[in-house]
């Protein structure tokens, strides 16, 4: 009985020994998704229909009192100015407003005095574009000796942009399909789409450096025109 006990232990061991010393099966590595990836870009041209302006009173004077007075009025008549165009108070707001002084100097470098400089500028919105010459013609007369930069914009591009939009992708796709059919290979599912807006760039008109500017200026303002450019970037699985 210990004899036969003996030779089944024996019989068992051999044939772990065995299994153990067969090759085993390797699973295979995970293998990574071939995939192919492309771009395309849509632009969509709109007409502004708003603009934007940075209209300011520049004075200086000796006295800081008198700077200020001088300021006071000169704002004044070019808020009046603007209202008379027909600006809402909600479209005037005011960006900045600065007061200090300023030494003055001799032909020789040497210091002559102190001068008071004030600053006062605001930002104006023009929803009327076809007024928007005789407006800058009307607030330089009033007052107004800085015109920092006239900007275009317009008010609602949500249209423009899905137009924009869908072109991108219609051309990435394309450009996906040609360079799969170029390559000899089939496209699969998508794995990834992704689109981003560039904000129509500013059309500007400014003066020299934001320099004074005489009261019998002719103001001539194209607004132009603004590109709204959608670009698209989509990854396919290749099959």
């Amino acid at each position: 009985m210990v004899r036969k006990s003996f030779v089944l232990l024996t019989g068992l061991l051999v044939l772990v020994l065995l299994a153990a010393c067969a090759p085993q099966a390797v699973a295979p590595k995970d293998q990574p998704v071939r995939q192919m990836s492309a771009s395309g870009q849509g632009e969509v041209y709109l007409i502004p229909d708003i603009a934007y302006v940075n209209i300011g009173v520049h004075s200086q004077a000796v006295n800081v009192a008198d700077a200020l007075r001088q300021n006071n009025a000169q704002s004044q008549a070019v808020a009046k100015a603007l209202k008379e165009m027909g600006v809402d108070e909600k479209d005037i707001q005011t960006s900045a407003f600065n007061v200090f002084p300023q030494q003055m100097y001799g032909p020789n470098g040497e210091m002559t005095g102190t001068e008071y400089v004030v600053d006062n500028i605001v930002f104006v919105t023009v929803r009327d574009l076809s007024k928007l010459g005789e407006l800058l013609d009307a607030v330089v007369r009033s007052g107004a000796n800085t015109i920092n930069s006239v900007s275009f914009d317009v008010t609602d591009k949500s249209a423009a942009v899905s137009q924009a939009r869908k072109q991108a992708i219609d051309k990435a796709k394309a450009t996906a399909q040609e360079i799969a059919d170029a390559a000899g290979i089939e496209l699969g599912n998508i794995i990834s789409l992704y689109t981003y807006v560039q904000e129509p760039m500013p059309t500007y008109f400014e003066g020299k450096g934001g320099a004074m500017m005489p009261a019998t200026a002719d103001v001539p303002v194209a607004a132009g025109q603004l590109i709204v450019r959608v670009n698209a970037d989509i990854t396919y699985e290749i099959k």
